[in-house]
């Protein structure tokens, strides 16, 4: 095959399909819920020097700091034959429960991709059933810390190291469950890759790569330089830390300089005690999510997306945090923050939709001998195209929700109620989305941990749209905070309201008030 223009995009969309396909394969082959159901998980291939050549459209925290991931298992010079498993967070990683598989795959004896594979597992051992406590204050509180080790050699699993990982988890049989999906999409793409190499030449594989990466970056250095040069700033906060209830401020200052996009996080709070600190590539891939929202969405997502793209942030601040900082809740609540505050920034000059939920909405259960994850939808932002969507997943999570039949399942748990909560979502022109209410009574005694964030401070409006309701916690009708831990007997009754989104444009004869803390029609 020739490199031309059609070339490119045949042989883009066949590496796409592949990491497609290894997704596939994964949650297929997965045991648990989290994975199979709601499909926390996410593949990419690599060059060999570490450049992401194709993604599948899965989960954007994953993916976005992966890069960081397969750069830490490459200093380790591993080989064709080689798997290496890492989830910390301080090496690549992201947090604790995100182990990822990266194996170099060769082809003739020559490496010609590394594949990478990114999933949530439900338990990662720590001092709370989930491995997501809210009350943790260092990372050794939140699971067993893996650097970037090899998990297979030569083709053989190394059955000590594996013997080590599951004797400090909860549920040892459904993590090698979910490992073994791991490797099994890793083989997907061995295989794939090998028919490609066979059908257009190794060479030519290899070669596209460069040109796909530099197109990807002269078409999003050409939509940065349609923007007006500036410098736009955006603020907003957390809603505590788990350990206090205080306000946490994110500041965000967004440079556009010709076709370069400089993000500088000056005036964000420094590190907490409590886990929603993050790492700088939890950081970059907020910011990573908020550009990719600029473009248009031909161009495909590959290193040359980020190559404009600068962050820049106090070390040892909130956003790049140090160890050993707990950062369980970073990755899925600060990464929602830190998407929203500079995509208000890049609003002033560009037409972005009014804020999503900002929140993952993290369920976690355990007891003896079991647990389960999940992350609960909500309302995303209404834009100037329409209405926000109703119970989804927003920003730097595009999961699923978790089937009532599958929890059930798994757990025991008696779901009661699953429905959207109407009126929730932002008034406006178009109308922000509307959360989710999701009320599950625990059958058995049960660790409780909740991790969210806009239970105080709605999702803010645009252009005149109201704001999106604030979530809210109850066990037993009582209100518990955004981020605790709770102890379940049988028969305690734990309600989920999820926030809606943002409205966008102010109603018909309204001014709207993008100010205010709760929404609804």
């Amino acid at each position: 095959m020739s490199l031309d223009p059609i070339g490119l995009v045949v042989l883009g969309n066949a590496l796409a399909g592949v990491a497609e396909e290894m997704g596939a394969v994964l949650v297929r082959a997965a045991f648990s819920a989290n994975i199979k159901e709601r499909r926390d998980s996410s593949c990419a291939l690599f060059a060999p020097d570490g450049r992401m050549v194709a993604q599948a459209a899965h989960v954007p925290v994953h993916l976005g700091s992966m890069p960081e991931t397969v750069a830490a298992v490459l200093a380790r010079d591993p080989v064709p034959g080689d798997v290496f498993l890492v989830n910390d967070p301080y090496t690549g990683g992201s947090h604790l429960p995100d182990i990822t598989l990266v194996a170099p795959i060769a082809v003739d004896g020559a490496v010609l991709a590394i594949a990478a594979v990114r999933a949530h597992h439900a338990d990662v051992g720590g001092m709370r059933a989930g491995s997501m406590p809210p009350g943790a204050t260092e990372l050794y509180q939140e699971g067993l810390v893996i650097p970037p080790v090899r998990l297979v050699r030569g083709g053989a699993v190394d059955a000590n190291l594996l013997d080590l990982l599951l004797a400090n988890v909860r549920q040892p049989e459904e993590r090698r469950g979910d490992l073994d999906a791991q490797l099994a999409a890793i083989h997907l793409a061995t295989t794939r890759l090998a028919e490609l190499a066979d059908r257009h030449g190794a060479a030519t594989v290899l070669a596209a790569y460069d040109a796909m990466i530099a197109y990807a970056e002269r078409r999003t250095r050409e939509a940065i330089r349609a923007l007006p040069d500036g410098v736009h700033a955006a603020a907003d906060v957390l809603e505590g830390d788990g350990v206090t209830d205080d306000d946490i401020p994110i500041q965000a200052t967004v440079e556009i300089a010709g076709d370069r996009i400089i993000v500088d996080f000056a005036g964000t709070a420094p590190a907490v005690r409590g886990n929603v600190n993050c790492p700088l590539a939890v950081t970059r891939a907020g910011c990573l999510f908020a550009l990719r929202v600029l473009l248009p969405g031909d161009i495909p997502l590959n290193a040359g997306v980020s190559a404009p793209l600068e962050v820049r942030a106090e070390p040892g601040s909130l956003v790049d945090a140090r160890p050993p900082s707990a950062v369980a809740a970073g990755n899925v609540e600060t990464s929602s923050r830190i998407a929203d505050v500079v995509m208000a920034a890049l609003a002033e000059v560009a037409d972005l939709p009014a804020q999503g939920q900002g929140t993952m909405n993290n369920l976690v259960l355990g007891g003896a001998g079991w647990s389960t994850y999940e992350t609960i939808g909500g309302g995303q932002g209404a834009s100037s195209r329409g209405p926000g969507p109703s119970g989804v997943h927003v920003a730097m999570s595009n999961t699923r929700n978790t089937p009532v039949e599958a929890l059930e399942l798994e757990a025991p748990v008696r779901v009661r109620r699953y429905e959207l909560a109407y009126g929730t979502g932002g008034t406006g022109r178009h109308a922000g989305g509307d959360g989710i209410v999701r009320e599950v009574e625990a059958l058995a005694p049960a660790a409780l941990s909740l991790v969210a964030d806009r239970r105080r401070h709605g999702p803010r409006g645009a252009q005149g749209g109201g704001p999106g309701m604030v979530g809210e916690h109850r066990v037993n009708g009582a209100p518990v905070g955004a981020k605790a831990g709770v102890d379940l007997v049988p028969g305690d009754v734990v309600h989920v309201r999820t926030p809606g989104g943002g409205g966008w444009g102010a109603p018909t004869g309204a001014t709207g008030d993008p100010s205010g803390e709760t929404g609804g029609r």
